[in-house]
């Protein structure tokens, strides 16, 4: 079954469940596929999105921004329309076209949404670059995508290309946010009259592009996913129907979301654009570090969240170690095993197959509600009701956890080929521990040697040709291949297991998938990250990095406050309970695919050392030639 609602973007009814279509072969579902819950687009684009809200609910507060003091001012559907219409009539006095390109370099801010749709509205395309990218990678971008303007943050970020300008022939304008350079922009716009940006909004359709989203490149270099304002449309429609408890419900509290996952992302981009096709409050925080944005949580009160697990992998270990340093890790626990037995309970009773929390459990609940979990919602605002997570597989103890704690968790799959999500929970049929099922007006379809393809009105057609000779396809048959592997089971419910690429063939000849021994080992308190390998060698391995705040209570706890953190790498009773912890994970798979020996790495992974790409995914290959020597010591005889 999948959910579905009447058809028609500003219906609010509540939603009613309809069968998806399953396709068995050999016994096993190989084939799920969802309607679309509302008719495609057939005219129109993004840009009309701020200017439709404006005439609908002009006086709707839409977006907040930060104040100087701290705060939060909202802009109304007809002020974020105005500004929209100011910049686009800016870009347009500075002789940009339609289908020029703009880059921008930013964190995540309100000038990205607002530069968003008003380059839409000048009819521009525009190309995000992650803001701690390298020079060359930067330059690469630009280059590939022909980019004529650039919008940087700041003073530095433009500086650190002058000496690559010359290879930047196309570029012509660079913006710098901190220098108000867009107040500028709409001030050179007053001039141009705005029927000029109605009639470069009305040649715009779905089939137009929107943007080119660069890949993170694991391997190799990025490539340009060229996506429509259909592609978005597509995928934004559908998913406000389907998550409607997020998007349209009607409660005391007004839906709001503050988005600090970057925009240069497409998970987040497609969030943003969701909220203003919704109309729903959107914040922006531009800062990760914890005290910066648990600061930004407190004072917006979001009622809902994007996440990627990692984020919410870290809350729960810093507050069972805050609890442990009180003193009260026996009540946290006891709290964490009822809030999974409710959530599994509840899971139960919406698939007809538990009559869901009994007297005693819904009891139990209550009492640790105020002493845990109140705590922990209250930390992120206080207002949390909703969670979507992606970027990769959460784990069911987790979001059994946060969903008995009072916060229900829609776990999502997708690429940047697919617009943001491809898959996702159905509030009404929640599956934990899966990525749910096909979003309304998708495929998916396992191929023979199990990866995952894709299709639907929010999959992209092809990548960016830099040579101008139309798209690159990414596929012959209508079917993307996405480069994952995973399992659909009897209903439907996808369960992604590892990546295509990084299937590891020990000596032996068995295939080993390290996602699901990754991603179990990442979620202990002691860990940051950890990489599985083993491919033509006897056995399987694994590099592990320390969480140094998870360490740092480790000490505090054991007594060990004297010990430099560089010299816990060969503590021996931290390396006994990381040992505890492959045993754990080692349950998970065959003693085959089991990790044998470990070794603990000095420093962690980061992006800024090559190790990570900027949604956090590993650079094996950058990995694995930095730490050469350790890899080769753990196979040594």
């Amino acid at each position: 079954m999948s959910l579905a609602y009447t058809s028609g973007h500003d219906y609010d009814g509540a939603p009613v469940l309809v069968e998806p279509e399953i396709r068995r072969l050999d016994g096993e579902v190989r084939e799920v596929s969802v309607p679309p819950i509302v008719p495609p687009v057939t005219y129109g684009s993004l840009a009309d999105l701020p200017f439709d809200n404006a005439d609908a609910a002009p006086e709707d507060p839409v977006l907040s921004r930060r104040t100087e003091e701290g705060g939060w001012s909202d802009l109304t559907a007809a002020e974020f329309a105005g500004e929209v219409l100011a910049l686009a009539k800016g870009m347009i006095a500075e002789g940009l076209v339609p289908g020029d390109r703009v880059a921008i370099m930013a964190r995540t801010t309100y000038e990205w949404t607002l530069l968003d749709f008003a380059a839409w509205a000048a009819g521009l395309v525009t190309v995000p670059i992650y803001p701690t990218s390298s020079v060359y990678q930067t330059r690469w971008i630009l280059q590939d995508s022909g980019a004529v303007a650039l919008v940087t943050e700041t003073v530095a970020q433009a500086s650190a290309l002058g000496p690559e300008l010359s290879h930047l022939p196309d570029l012509r304008h660079m913006w710098i946010l901190e220098k108000s350079h867009l107040e500028r922009l709409a001030e050179l716009g007053q001039q141009v009259p705005d029927q000029e940006i109605a009639v470069r909004r009305g040649v715009l359709g779905p089939d137009t592009l929107a943007t080119v989203v660069y890949t993170s490149g694991t391997t190799g270099r990025p490539k340009g996913c060229a996506l429509t304002h259909g592609n978005f449309l597509a995928e934004v429609d559908n998913a406000i129907e389907l998550l409607h408890p997020v998007f349209k419900s009607k409660t005391a509290d007004e839906l709001s979301t503050l988005l600090f996952l970057p925009m240069s992302h497409v998970f987040g981009r497609m969030v943003a654009v969701a909220c203003v096709r919704a109309r729903v409050r959107l914040g922006h925080a531009p800062s990760l570090k914890a005290e910066d944005l648990l600061a930004d949580l407190g004072s917006f009160k979001p009622t809902f969240l994007l996440v990627i697990p990692y984020m919410l992998e870290k809350v729960f270990n810093n507050a069972r170690a805050k609890a442990e340093s009180g003193g009260r890790v026996a009540l946290f626990d006891r709290a964490t095993g009822v809030a999974g037995r409710y959530a599994e309970a509840v899971e139960a009773r919406k698939a007809g197959t538990g009559s869901g929390p009994g007297p005693a459990l819904k009891a139990a609940r209550a009492c640790y509600d105020p002493l845990v979990y109140r705590r922990i919602r209250n930390a992120m605002g206080g207002r949390i009701r909703h969670i979507i997570s992606g970027g990769s597989p959460l784990g069911r103890p987790i979001a059994a956890f946060f969903a008995g704690a009072g916060m229900e968790i829609y776990e999502g799959y997708g690429l940047t080929e697919s617009t943001g999500a491809a898959t996702v929970t159905p509030p009404l049929r929640p599956r934990l521990g899966t990525v749910g099922w096909p979003l309304p007006g998708t495929k998916v379809r396992i191929a023979a040697d199990g990866e995952i393809l894709l299709s639907g009105g929010q999959v992209f057609r092809g990548y960016w040709d830099p040579h101008g000779n139309g798209l690159i396809p990414s596929s012959s048959d209508g079917w993307f291949p996405t480069g994952d592997i995973g399992r659909l089971d009897d209903e439907g419910y996808l369960t992604i297991t590892g990546r295509k690429k990084e299937i590891l063939i020990t000596a032996g000849g068995k295939n080993v998938a390290p996602a699901p021994l990754e991603n179990w080992l990442r979620s202990h308190p002691l860990i940051s990250q950890c990489m599985v390998l083993g491919d033509t060698r006897p056995y399987i391995s694994a590099l592990i990095t320390l969480d140094m705040d998870g360490v740092s209570h480790w000490r505090r706890m054991n007594g060990k406050h004297s010990v430099p953190p560089e010299l816990l790498v060969n503590d021996e009773e931290l390396r006994a309970v990381l040992q505890r912890a492959v045993d754990e994970a080692n349950k998970l798979v065959s003693r085959p695919e089991s990790i044998r020996r470990f070794t603990i790495l000095p420093k962690d992974f980061s992006e800024q050392a090559g190790h990570l790409t900027p949604s956090m995914k590993l650079r094996r290959e950058a990995v694995m030639k930095d730490f050469a020597q350790e890899v080769e010591g753990l196979y040594e005889r």
